[in-house]
C-alpha cells in the first residue's frame, strides 16, 4: 500500500470524537498488513509499532475527527475527506513512512482518540512510560514544522435570571450574559487580539435555556493562553459570574514551545531539505496533543504532516497528494538521522 491509498482506507471509517471505534479498528487493519505490531490500549488509542529496542519514537498522531461526515474520493490529485487534514493525513504519512524504511530502535506510531475535544488518549499517554522523542502529527505543510502550540482555557457558565414580563425593568439572562461579556473584555481584553505571545479569547456560543421559572444563558467560551500564561492565572482573571450563575468542570491545557535547536526538529529540517524544501518554523495559535505529553515526558518534541491547516474543521478538507508523499520522504530521512542522534546521546553502561 502506498501512502494515498492508507489515507483512503482511514477516510472510509468516519470516526468523529468520541466514536472513534471504526477509525481505530481500521488503523489497526491497514498497520498490521504494513507489517506493524498493533495493538488498542485500555482507553481505545490505536498503537503500531515497528522494530524493537531504543531508542523509541513516538509519532503521535490521532484518529478523531471533527464532526461532519464528507464523501471520501480522490480528485485531480487531491485526497477529500473529513479528516484528510486533521489529522488523518499525518498518520497515514507516518505509517507509510516507518514501512518504507529500516532504522534502529522503534517507530511507534500512535492513533489517539478525543484530541477534538478532552485529549483523553493523549491524558492516559502522559501517565505511560516516555519515549525517546515525540513527533506529534498535525497539518502544517510537508515543509513546515511547529515549534509551539498555545494552551487552552474552555469555559461554560450558565446565567440565571427569573421569568418576568418583557415589560419589567428587570434585566433577563439575556442581558445580564451580555453584560457579564463586557466585564470579561474589561478582564482579559479586547476578543479581537491576534498572536502567539497574546492571551486571545472567542466567544463560541451563546445560547438561551428557557424554563419555567428561571430562563438560563448558557455562554461557551474558548481562551487561548500563550507560553507564559497559566491556567490558573487566567482562571484568576475571569470576572464572576453573575449572582446565581455557575461554571461546569473545564478543560485546561498549559501552553508548549520548544527550541529550534532540538534533535528533532533539527532531524525534521534535513528531511525536508532532502526533499529540496525550505523548512518553515510555525508557532501556532491552536493547542495539541503534544502539549499534555510532551511536558509530562520531558523529551524533545516537535509538530509535522501534510495538509494545509487552514482547510481543518471545514466543508473542503482535503490534502494534495503529492504533498502527501512528500511528507513521508521528509520522515523517512528524519526518523534514522533522529534515532542516530538519540542512540548516541544514551547513556552506555560500562
Amino acid at each position: 500500500m502506498d501512502e494515498s491509498e492508507i489515507l483512503l482506507e482511514l477516510l472510509s471509517a468516519y470516526s468523529p470524537s468520541g466514536a472513534e471505534s471504526a477509525g481505530v479498528e481500521a488503523f489497526v487493519a491497514v498497520a498490521e498488513r504494513l507489517g506493524y505490531a498493533v495493538r488498542i490500549d485500555p482507553v481505545g488509542n490505536g498503537i503500531a509499532t515497528l522494530g524493537t529496542g531504543d531508542p523509541e519514537i513516538l509519532f503521535l498522531g490521532h484518529i478523531d475527527t471533527v464532526a461532519g461526515e464528507l464523501a471520501v474520493r480522490l480528485d485531480n490529485g487531491r485526497i477529500h475527506g473529513r479528516g484528510a487534514c486533521d489529522a488523518k493525513g499525518p498518520l497515514a504519512a507516518a505509517l507509510a513512512a516507518g514501512a518504507g524504511g529500516a532504522s534502529a530502535g522503534r517507530w511507534t506510531v500512535v492513533a489517539a482518540v478525543g484530541e477534538e475535544t478532552d485529549s483523553r488518549g493523549a491524558r492516559y499517554l502522559a501517565g505511560q512510560p516516555a519515549p525517546d522523542a515525540v513527533i506529534a502529527g498535525e497539518p502544517n505543510r510537508w515543509d513546515g514544522v511547529a515549534i509551539g502550540y498555545k494552551g487552552m482555557l474552555h469555559r461554560v457558565g450558565r446565567i440565571p435570571a427569573p421569568r418576568r414580563h418583557g415589560s419589567a425593568p428587570d434585566p433577563t439572562a439575556t442581558e445580564r450574559a451580555i453584560d457579564y461579556l463586557r466585564q470579561l473584555e474589561a478582564a482579559i481584553g479586547p476578543r479581537s487580539a491576534t498572536g502567539f505571545r497574546n492571551l486571545t479569547w472567542k466567544l463560541l456560543g451563546i445560547r438561551p435555556e428557557p424554563g419555567t421559572d428561571l430562563d438560563t444563558v448558557r455562554l461557551d467560551l474558548d481562551l487561548r493562553l500563550p507560553p507564559g500564561v497559566s491556567v490558573e492565572s487566567v482562571e484568576a482573571r475571569l470576572p464572576p459570574l453573575p449572582e446565581g450563575g455557575r461554571w461546569e468542570p473545564d478543560i485546561g491545557i498549559e501552553a508548549w514551545e520548544t527550541p529550534r535547536t532540538t534533535a528533532v526538529v533539527r532531524a525534521l529540517e534535513q528531511g525536508i531539505r532532502s526533499v529540496g524544501g525550505v523548512p518553515t518554523l510555525w508557532r501556532k495559535g491552536g493547542t495539541s496533543d503534544v502539549n499534555l505529553v510532551a511536558p509530562r515526558w520531558g523529551v524533545p518534541a516537535a509538530v509535522y504532516g501534510p495538509g494545509d491547516p487552514h482547510l481543518d474543521h471545514t466543508a473542503e478538507e482535503s490534502v494534495d497528494r503529492d504533498e502527501l508523499r512528500r511528507s513521508v520522504a521528509v520522515l523517512r530521512v528524519a526518523r534514522p538521522k533522529l534515532a542516530a542522534e538519540l542512540a548516541a546521546a544514551r547513556p552506555h553502561s560500562s
